[in-house]
């Protein structure tokens, strides 16, 4: 094993959200007055937050949510993820490592609410148990920022020069290589994550699959 630890994100990388998420918005958002093509959501939704992509529409569609938005948003996303998959070889992965007596968390820039329903509907809590951050841990500054990515590894005890990000999108990207850590584009997902962006991004290695993850990092 070539690293002392591996952080984690959860959508896209271990958790099949991130198509579900978007169908869910794009349905939402046109009945709000917003009428988005899949695609284009997914391309400013996918590893932002919440607030930065409100501060998205607002600048580009002026658009802010009305007082029912986000309530039926959220009834609707909690549906979609009491039934998410894992994405394809995530447990075994995680187990793997465990295995390997080797430290792991998620870093996920998810809303708490919906971070353990998801591993939870996805299988992998019990896996994860107590390693799973979110910007709340960091004060809200998620990603791009590098908070959440350094207070994942100071939680495991690991310096994150020592440390693999495994990353699906840029911002996330951006926030494990400017904390310092060697960072992974992964495109294993069902969204199809821009491999070329990735390595063009800074990733040192784009993988394709958690069968092909495994064998780079050797368990």
């Amino acid at each position: 094993m070539i690293f002392d630890a591996v952080l984690f994100d959860m959508d896209g990388v271990l958790v099949d959200s991130e198509v579900v998420a978007g169908q869910v918005w794009v349905q939402t958002l046109g009945e709000h007055g917003l009428r988005l093509d899949h695609a284009d959501y997914m391309a400013r939704a996918v590893g932002s937050t919440v607030p930065n992509l409100y501060e998205n529409l607002a600048r580009d569609h002026g658009w802010t949510p009305a007082p029912d938005f986000e309530q039926r948003l959220a009834e609707r996303l909690a549906e979609a993820f009491a039934v998410v998959q894992e994405v394809p070889g995530a447990a075994r992965t995680l187990q793997a490592l465990k295995s390997a007596g080797v430290p792991f968390s998620v870093a996920s820039n998810s809303l708490r609410e919906k971070l353990g329903p998801k591993l939870r509907a996805a299988g992998l809590l019990d896996l994860v148990a107590a390693h799973a951050y979110d910007p709340a841990h960091v004060g809200g500054r998620g990603k791009p920022l590098p908070d959440l990515y350094l207070f994942a590894a100071r939680q495991l005890g690991v310096p994150i020069e020592r440390c693999l990000v495994v990353e699906d999108s840029l911002p996330g990207l951006a926030a494990g290589l400017s904390a310092g850590a060697e960072a992974w584009g992964f495109t294993g997902g069902g969204h199809n994550a821009d491999g070329e962006a990735l390595r063009e991004a800074g990733a040192g290695r784009v993988i394709g699959s958690h069968a092909e993850l495994r064998e780079a990092l050797g368990i």
